[in-house]
């Protein structure tokens, strides 16, 4: 294959850049291997559920080039009249979250928000008990899950998405019995916020690229700026990244979490061990307003 080919089960997906004639045909040339593969091995891809995705700034009906291009299970299959062209799809779910050609994530916001605030209300009705040792466990077992599965992917870029998952959390803490009235609920209970959860997974993530176990592939997601172009307040790991021509791509993981490593402290960044990373990174975000 010469471009990336990702699976997981029976869920298959091939893409790449697209963006001069011989992109478009390199991204054709996989699909036939693709083909050639699953006739060899008697097998057949379901056509009704392959379609083609088109990620960019530039239509993919346009004869001046191609944008970013995601074949989802992509067959072009051959007849001996013509070759039967798949239908393009504005949006396509990926492992349960729906992914659209702009990669905006307010859909998948709203639907984990909506199961959440079910599950909450369940909760309600089905409990007596408002003590913290019975609602905080469920909230953290049943409610949270829900707001934080493969967030990694579908972090939300925009502030309404994120007040509308911070409210529900809210909401599981204003259950609590005494909190009803307290402001600072989250503080008082020891907790983060989404928001900052989520950057906590981030920057543990960005740490295992750049300090820990997976070095060699965070050599292709970061760029360290070199020590001597570094003033003497840095933490001497500070990361830069790309300019880049589309918003899509500000959410990106090697995006959002630069400037937010590049804040961290030197006895932070530099700590021996992934948990004594963690030591310090807790006690550096609780002092973050």
């Amino acid at each position: 294959m010469e471009y990336t080919l990702s699976k997981f089960a029976d869920d298959t997906k091939l893409g790449g850049v697209a963006d001069t004639p011989e992109g478009y045909a390199a991204i054709q040339r996989d699909v036939d291997r693709l083909e050639s593969w699953a006739e060899r091995n008697l097998m057949k891809f379901n056509k009704g559920k392959c379609r083609v995705l088109h990620w960019g700034a530039i239509t993919p009906c346009t004869s001046t080039g191609w944008g970013l291009t995601c074949w989802r299970a992509a067959l072009r299959r051959k007849t001996s009249e013509r070759r039967k062209l798949l239908e393009s799809s504005s949006e396509e779910k990926d492992q349960g979250v729906p992914v659209n050609n702009r990669m905006t994530m307010s859909q998948q916001c709203a639907l984990m928000a909506k199961k959440a605030n079910g599950i909450l209300e369940c909760i309600k009705k089905s409990l007596a008990s408002r003590s913290r040792a019975v609602i905080l466990p469920l909230c953290s077992s049943l409610v949270r899950p829900h707001l934080e599965y493969c967030v990694q992917f579908w972090a939300p870029q925009f502030k309404k998405d994120r007040q509308l998952l911070e409210r529900v959390q809210q909401r599981s803490a204003k259950m609590i019995r005494g909190l009803e009235h307290l402001e600072e609920r989250l503080r008082y209970l020891g907790l983060f916020s989404l928001e900052k959860r989520r950057l906590w997974g981030d920057l543990i993530n960005a740490y295992k690229y750049l300090r820990g176990g997976y070095q060699e592939d965070g050599s292709s997601l970061f760029s360290v700026v070199p020590t001597d172009r570094i003033r003497i307040r840095g933490n001497g790991h500070r990361l830069e990244h790309k300019k880049f021509h589309l918003n899509m791509r500000r959410n990106f993981f090697p995006l959002r979490v630069a400037e937010h490593w590049n804040r961290l402290l030197r006895e932070v960044v530099e700590s021996p061990s992934l948990e004594t990373f963690k030591t310090h990174l807790d006690m550096f975000l609780c002092n973050l307003l």
